[in-house]
């Protein structure tokens, strides 16, 4: 289970006090705000103007007039344009955005969105040898295009023209074409780097247009603002405004395809914020182009019948469920190869690969991997030799340095800091496996992080707080749902839910009493117990409950408050050092070695109750240890598991085996590994 290092944010009280009264909200937002990095009264202003408009001129970003100058005159002269787009959320709107816009000018337009599975990412030559049969003249990239320089000469060589607008980062040379709309260029001055492929395509119909972003904003604004919360990119700035203004017409007259979307995903008259844009409607526009064909969502955005609408969307949220089931499945899956494999669970990266297992989805499943261990994952889908996989890291490891690194058992890979993919063969896997941990043990993988914005006690939450908080919407990269912290709180209760599904927990402090939501939490592998205090990551909102609103806690997460926590992870450190192979001092290995006192106390601990099989730290607690002797506690727990005096069951639970016979624990290969550092 991960382990994180929790961090509570800095504010200026005096600034966020001023800026208040002086913008009329609550001094909570403005509290908050400043513990983001919004430090002058300026842009506290700004951030929380409702009504603000996009400041820079489309042209600032390199080679927009020169788009400009070529997209015009193939529309004059009616020369055949193609849209190259995305299989993704933000590819799809941008696609749907730049043709319904070329299309109301009446310019000779199609599009095109590569196959996830058969194409792969961005431009291919054999796409460009379809394209060249229909005639086309120009094609025009959306979200990509960025790095195929090769497949741009390729195009040029069968006499069609290339505008590249896209928002990744150059993997070195630019390509040569009549304009390269990319913010991301080293020569570019736009002071906005960070747009979403569709932000990047509404630039660049402001320019078509003459600059003018208002009537856009409003004909366009719900692609835009599903395309840029899809994608991650940072809600701030001219996205923050973007967003804003296309939730308010997500709200209140979307396009047909978005509204029968909103109706086929069952959310009734609620209104849509970004985190429910992020939940409901992208990863079901995503949804096509994992399970399907991306033309499928394209078709839904682009149609104006609401009968057809209908039918589509309908169809998307099957492929959505289907997603979902298939993803469930492998996760399931590897999670289970995984506990049980000590050569994958005992190392920094996780890798872990399965026959078949759907490539539109491992890039889920790995994200899902790398937040319930806390580390770097790799999550490949074999066929036959040939194997694809998912890379998912944590903040301070590059997965795309560690795929560099490896690089002699890798076919093919490409990707960010934090996610990549990966091509190699089948019989390279445990190789790449130990190449890609001994770059990880060089670098050290860090802890993942819990940002807490504000500390606050359980009588503070009430809907006054909500009302704080949904002044800073929208939510996303770079502007986060707030995280409250609440510390000290004495778990009173503890409920499933949804058959067990999801656990309901009562906590306590200072004569108030509240309860917390734990999505995805089984009440069997809570590792906390009734009567143990806690602290809690949370985050709130309002729900409708018999007709009135009341507020919703939501834990985000939970550690021991009794536990000093740079003592606990100096601990976790050591002892992974040691599980991962890594040699150790004498005094290391004699920090973790336990002495008899220690073994019986581990034993008599969860003889007298049971625990969850990965919580020393409630073995910690329980021995009045405050954390610095995780590595010596856990140590004892593990060779006790692998000498059979302790069983760990279906639901991971921790006990005594009554049936063991008495061993030596000295004998176990735990113990001789660590004697010889000794």
């Amino acid at each position: 289970m991960s382990i994180k290092k929790w961090v509570v944010s800095k504010y200026n009280k005096t600034l966020a006090s001023e800026a208040a009264g002086d913008i009329g909200v609550d001094p909570v937002s403005t509290l908050i705000a400043t513990s983001r990095g919004i430090d002058t009264l300026e842009e506290l202003s700004a951030f929380f103007d409702i009504g603000a408009h996009l400041e820079l001129s489309p042209f600032s970003i390199k080679d927009m007039d020169k788009a400009v100058e070529r997209i015009n005159r193939a529309i004059d002269s009616f020369e055949p344009i193609c849209v190259y787009g995305d299989y993704d959320c933000d590819g799809v709107t941008s696609t749907a955005l730049l043709y319904s816009y070329l299309d109301a000018r009446e310019a000779n337009v199609i599009r095109y969105i590569p196959e996830r599975i058969k194409e792969g990412y961005g431009m291919n030559n054999a796409a460009l040898d379809k394209l060249k049969a229909l005639g086309t003249k120009l094609i025009i990239t959306v979200d990509n295009g960025i790095t195929a320089v090769k497949q741009i000469e390729y195009a040029y060589s069968l006499g069609m023209d290339v505008v590249v607008t896209d928002h990744h980062k150059p993997d070195g040379d630019i390509p040569v074409c009549e304009a390269v709309v990319d913010p991301h260029r080293a020569d570019c001055q736009s002071r906005f780097k960070h747009m979403s492929g569709v932000g990047v395509a509404f630039k660049l119909i402001c320019a078509l247009e003459g600059d003018n972003d208002g009537m856009l904003l409003d004909e366009f604004g719900d692609l835009i603002a599903i395309g840029t919360i899809a994608d991650v990119v940072s809600l701030t700035g001219e996205n923050r405004t973007m967003v804003r203004r296309g939730l308010k017409i997500i709200n209140s007259n979307p396009r047909p395809g978005i509204k029968a979307l909103i109706d086929a995903a069952g959310t009734g008259s609620k209104y849509l914020s970004s985190t429910d844009v992020a939940f409901l409607l992208c990863p079901r526009i995503n949804a096509a182009g994992r399970m399907g064909n991306a033309e499928t969502a394209l078709e839904l955005l682009l149609s104006t019948d609401e009968e057809e609408a209908g039918s589509i969307a309908t169809e998307i949220c099957s492929m959505n469920t289907a997603r979902q089931s298939i993803e469930n499945t492998i996760f399931l899956e590897a999670v289970s190869k995984i506990s049980g494999d000590e050569s994958i669970i005992r190392c920094p990266v996780i890798v872990v690969s399965g026959e078949g297992w759907h490539q539109g989805v491992i890039g889920i499943v790995a994200a899902k991997i790398t937040e319930f261990y806390g580390k770097p994952s790799v999550v490949i889908s074999c066929d036959g030799e040939d194997a694809k996989g998912s890379c998912r890291s944590v903040e301070g490891f590059s997965i795309f340095d560690a795929l560099s690194y490896s690089r002699e058992y890798v076919d093919h890979f490409g990707g960010h800091t934090l996610a990549a993919g990966v091509s190699l063969k089948t019989s390279d896997i445990n190789l790449f496996r130990k190449k890609i941990n001994e770059f990880a043990l060089k670098e050290t993988v860090p802890f993942q992080t819990q940002i807490i914005d504000l500390k606050i006690n359980p009588a503070s939450v009430n809907l006054d707080l909500v009302d704080a908080v949904e002044a800073l919407e929208p939510f996303g990269a770079g502007n986060p749902q707030p995280v409250f912290g609440i510390f000290g709180a004495r778990i009173e209760a503890i409920y499933p839910l949804s058959e067990g599904k999801h656990t309901r927990i009562v906590v306590s402090k200072n004569g108030s009493r509240l309860s917390c939501l734990c999505f995805r939490m089984s009440t069997a592998s809570f590792e906390y117990s009734v009567g143990d205090y806690v602290d809690i990551a949370c985050v709130i909102k309002k729900d409708i409950f018999n007709g009135e609103q009341v507020v919703s806690v939501i834990a985000k997460g939970f550690r021991f408050s009794k536990l000093n926590e740079d003592s606990l992870l100096s601990s976790v450190l050591l002892y992974n050092r040691f599980s991962y192979g890594q040699p150790l001092t004498r005094d290391e290995a004699l920090a973790i070695l336990p002495d008899r006192g220690t073994q019986v106390d581990v034993y008599k601990s969860v003889k007298f109750s049971p625990v969850h099989s990965d919580s020393a730290q409630a073995i910690c607690i329980r021995l009045n240890n405050d954390g610095s002797g995780y590595a010596k506690i856990r140590f004892t727990a593990d060779v006790m598991k692998e000498t059979g005096i302790f069983l760990s069951d279906d639901d991971n639970t921790l006990s005594v085996n009554e049936k063991s016979a008495k061993v030596d624990l000295e004998q176990s290969s735990l113990f001789k590994k660590l004697r010889s550092f000794l």
